[in-house]
């Protein structure tokens, strides 16, 4: 979990793999029209973000019935959100935590991608970093992220 571009899906995928579980990224849950709106620089209300959510935690349940696990990169960035992916199933959230000047650095320089680095800002203020009480582990995101996804596990075991 993290605002957009602090490294959920890379760090995600060498998590899923390091951990042999599914990767999904929560991207491809949004319906067309969130994207639609995302691209076009406007955030996200969380009426828009329900159903999005929604569709994360029934996947993850829908997992967790068959005996299966996953790896979601989502934004999950206020309780509540969180919250409402718990409704899915035993959740666990890996906060990867930076600084504002570092994450729109590499927003800038990553090509191809939907969220533009106009609306970091809204994220950073939208971000309720997770309390003691959740299931949850904070991670700097300075250093590479096969260094990350490691102590994310040693974190998590």
């Amino acid at each position: 979990m993290g605002v957009s571009g602090c490294g959920k899906s890379t760090v995600g995928a060498l998590l899923a793999g390091e951990l042999g579980w599914d990767f999904r990224d929560g991207d491809a849950f949004h319906p067309p029209a969130n994207v639609e709106k995302m691209s076009s620089g406007a955030p996200l209300t969380d009426a828009d973000r329900w159903p999005w959510l929604d569709a994360i935690a029934a996947h993850v349940a829908e997992l967790e019935t068959s005996g299966g696990h996953v790896v979601v990169a989502c934004s999950a960035l206020k309780r509540a959100y969180r919250d409402r992916l718990k409704a899915g199933g035993r959740v666990l959230f890996a906060h990867l935590d930076g600084t504002y000047e570092l994450i729109d650095a590499r927003m800038k320089a990553r090509k191809n991608h939907f969220m533009p680095p106009s609306l970091l800002q809204s994220q950073f203020a939208t971000l309720e970093p997770p309390a003691p009480d959740e299931p949850a582990v904070t991670i700097p995101i300075e250093s590479q992220p096969a260094d990350i996804a490691r102590r994310i596990l040693a974190q998590l075991r």
